[in-house]
C-alpha cells in the first residue's frame, strides 16, 4: 500500500473548477481489493449474497452523490497462484461472486439517479441475449445502466465456457470489436424512435414498417433477427472499458465513453490518458467527452490523527499473500514461486491483464517494484494510490492526482465496506464541493444526460454506434457483411 503526500498549501488546483466525478468500485464476492479485511468488525462484504447489502449500498451511494455502482466481474476461479483454486478459495480472493446484473433492478428501485455499470464479457455470450439483457436493464432503470466491456484474460474463465485455451490478447479485442457492431447494430438500427405507436383505438402496438431485421454474418458472430425490445431510454448503454494496453487502448478510442484506469503512481496513468485521449481524436472523436475514472482508496477522519488510527485498526487485518493471489489471477503469473524481495519483471506478455503487470513493471521507469512492495501496497484498495487524513488532506491529494493524471474522477474502492463510502460521503463529499470540484446535485435524465448534459441520451454522431442507426442502414449493412 502506498500512501500519496498531500500538496502544499497552494493547493494543486489553482484556477482550475473541472468537476471531479466519482463511481464506487465493488464485485459481488468476499474480497475486492482489500483481502483480510472482510474480517474487520465494521465491514460487511460478508453481506454480500443479501439483497438488503446492495440496496442499502446503493442508497448510501447516491446520498453521497456516487455517479455509478461500477461493479467488477470474470469467469476466472483464479487457480493461478500455487496451480491451483484452492488458495485463493481459502481467502476468498475473489471467490466465489455472483453475476453483477441481478441486483441492479433492486437498486435501482431504492434509488432515483445512482447509475450502474456492470461488467459483462464481450466473448463468452452470444450478443442477441446480452442486447436484450441491457435493454431490458436500461428500460427498468429509466436508462441509468452502463456496460464495461471485457475480453477475459484468464484460462480458467475461458475452460469454464468451453474453449480450449485462451485466446490471444490482441485477438480478444479483435472479436470484441465485432461484438460491439452486432449489439450496435441491435440496439440503434432494428427499431425507429416512433415504431411503438400504442395505439389503442387502431388496436396497434407497433408499425411492423418501422422495425427491421438486423443481418449481421461475421467472422465470430451471426445474428439474423430484429430486437426484442423496443427501443430503451439511451438505446446503447453508457459504455466503459478498462483497457490500459496498446491494443486496449486503440479498443477504447473508439467505442468507450468512460475508461477505467488504475495505477500507483501518476506516472502511470497519465500517459495512458494523454495516448488515449490522442487516438479517439484522430478517430474524430471529442477527447474531452471521454471520461477516465483512475482506482483509488480513501481513509478519512474528522482529523489527520482520527484517519490514521482507521488506517492501524485496517492493518490489523490485512493479508499481503492474498493481494498476491489476486495479482497472481489478474496476470497469470504465478507469484508464489518469486522471492518477496525480487524485482518484477515485465517480459511483453500477450495473456492475463497485460496493463496491470505493466503497471508495476515498466509503466514508470522512476519506481522498480519488488514482489513484497507490490503485496503491500495491493493489500489496501487495490492497484491504486490510498489517499489518508482530514477531509481536507484527503481533498488536497484527490486534486492533486487528478491535475497530474487529468483523469476525470475516481473510481473509488474501499478498505471497509460500506463504511468506507459513507465516510467519504460524510467528510470528503462537502469539502470538494466547498471548493467547486463536486456536483451540487445530480442533473436530470439517463446516466449519459447526467454524465453529458440534457439532450444527451443517445450517443452522438461522432461514436461508431451511429453507423447502424436507420438512416445509416447501408453503411451498417455493409459493415456487418465485412
Amino acid at each position: 500500500m502506498t500512501q500519496t503526500p498531500a500538496p502544499d498549501s497552494t493547493g494543486p488546483a489553482a484556477g482550475s473548477k473541472k468537476e471531479i466525478r466519482v463511481n464506487a468500485f465493488a464485485m459481488a464476492t468476499p474480497v475486492h481489493h482489500s483481502p483480510g479485511l472482510w474480517r474487520h468488525p465494521e465491514d460487511r462484504s460478508l453481506d454480500y449474497t443479501t439483497l438488503g447489502y446492495w440496496t442499502d449500498l446503493a442508497r448510501t451511494l447516491e446520498n453521497g452523490g456516487f455517479d455509478a455502482l461500477f461493479v467488477a466481474d470474470s469467469m476466472a476461479s483464479n487457480d493461478v497462484y500455487g496451480g491451483s483454486y484452492h488458495a485463493a478459495l481459502k481467502v476468498g480472493a475473489q471467490i466465489p461472486k455472483l453475476d453483477p446484473i441481478v441486483a441492479v433492478s433492486a437498486m435501482a428501485r431504492v434509488t432515483r439517479h445512482l447509475g450502474f455499470g456492470i461488467t459483462s464479457n464481450a466473448l463468452y455470450e452470444p450478443p442477441y441475449p446480452f442486447a436484450r439483457r441491457m435493454s431490458t436493464l436500461d428500460h427498468l432503470t429509466k436508462g441509468r445502466i452502463g456496460w464495461n466491456i471485457v475480453t477475459g484474460h484468464t484460462s480458467s474463465g475461458s475452460r469454464a465456457v468451453g474453449e480450449k485455451a485462451l485466446t490471444p490478447h490482441d485477438a480478444r479485442y479483435g472479436i470484441a470489436d465485432e461484438y460491439l457492431d452486432a449489439v450496435y447494430a441491435l440496439w440503434e438500427g432494428s427499431w425507429d424512435d416512433d415504431a411503438a405507436v400504442r395505439d389503442r383505438a387502431n388496436r396497434v402496438f407497433a408499425d411492423p414498417a418501422k422495425v427491421r431485421p438486423i443481418v449481421h454474418r461475421g467472422q465470430h458472430f451471426q445474428v439474423e433477427a430484429i430486437h426484442l425490445s423496443e427501443p430503451s431510454p439511451q438505446r446503447t448503454p453508457v459504455l466503459f472499458q478498462a483497457g490500459a494496453s496498446t491494443r486496449g487502448r486503440a479498443f477504447a478510442a473508439r467505442h468507450a465513453e468512460c475508461i477505467f484506469v488504475s495505477g500507483p503512481t501518476p506516472n502511470v496513468i497519465a500517459p495512458v490518458v494523454a495516448d488515449t485521449r490522442a487516438r479517439a481524436a484522430a478517430l474524430g472523436r471529442d477527447p474531452k467527452e471521454i471520461l477516465f475514472f483512475s482506482m483509488a482508496t480513501t481513509i478519512v477522519g474528522a482529523t489527520e490523527e482520527e484517519a490514521r488510527e482507521k488506517l492501524e485498526s485496517y492493518r490489523r487485518f490485512l493479508n499481503p499473500e492474498a493481494a498476491l493471489i489476486l495479482f497472481s489471477g489478474w496476470t497469470g503469473i504465478d507469484f508464489s514461486k518469486h522471492d518477496l524481495d525480487a524485482p518484477i519483471r515485465f517480459d511483453d506478455r500477450s495473456q492475463g491483464l497485460v496493463s496491470a503487470l505493466e503497471a508495476f513493471s515498466i509503466a514508470d521507469p522512476n519506481r522498480v517494484w519488488t514482489v513484497r512492495e507490490l503485496a503491500e501496497h495491493n493489500a489496501i484498495g487495490g492497484r491504486g494510490p490510498v489517499f489518508i487524513g482530514s477531509a481536507t488532506q484527503v481533498a488536497d491529494q484527490i486534486e492533486a492526482w487528478v491535475e497530474a493524471t487529468d483523469v476525470d474522477g475516481l473510481n473509488l474502492s474501499y478498505a471497509v465496506t460500506p463504511g468506507g463510502y459513507a465516510d467519504f460521503d460524510a467528510l470528503v463529499v462537502p469539502e470538494l464541493r466547498r471548493r467547486g470540484r463536486f456536483k451540487a446535485d445530480y442533473a436530470a435524465g439517463t446516466l449519459r444526460e447526467k454524465l453529458y448534459g440534457p439532450g444527451r441520451s443517445r450517443l452522438p454522431q461522432s461514436h461508431p454506434a451511429a453507423a447502424f442507426r436507420p438512416a445509416a442502414a447501408p453503411v451498417a449493412a455493409a459493415r456487418a457483411a465485412v
